[in-house]
């Protein structure tokens, strides 16, 4: 489990990073925007050169995101396209949500209501 706290923004935005067997869950907290999308890349890319084959991004804590977070997702999205596993997203909440299916986010990454869900598919 590593914990990444926002160096630059602390009380922004926080991430917790936890593997189990070959997947990695990354549990957000707080609010992803202009400011923190830096630092939400460097967290969703941490193991840049082995990213991992399946990862669920857990939103549930997430209050606010813009269109920095939906780029920063796709980026994500970008860089492990052409590999085997997935990226998924859990625990969306309704702030969030408007702008993940104003944006189609959820036609590019599979949505799931909990972590749990996302991982017994």
């Amino acid at each position: 489990m590593t914990h990444f706290d926002g160096a630059d923004e602390p009380s922004r935005l926080s991430a917790l990073r936890t593997t189990t067997d070959t997947t990695v869950i990354l549990s957000l907290e707080g609010e992803i925007d202009m400011h923190t999308a830096r630092r939400l890349r460097q967290v969703l890319t941490a193991d840049q050169n082995d990213l991992p084959a399946r990862m669920v991004i857990d939103l549930a804590r997430v209050t606010f995101m813009d269109s920095s977070g939906v780029k920063a997702l796709l980026d994500l999205h970008d860089a492990t396209r052409d590999k085997p596993g997935w990226v998924r997203l859990s625990g969306i909440q309704p702030s969030v949500q408007r702008l993940i299916e104003l944006t189609c986010l959820d036609t590019v990454f599979d949505c799931y209501p909990t972590v749990h869900h996302a991982l017994t598919v």
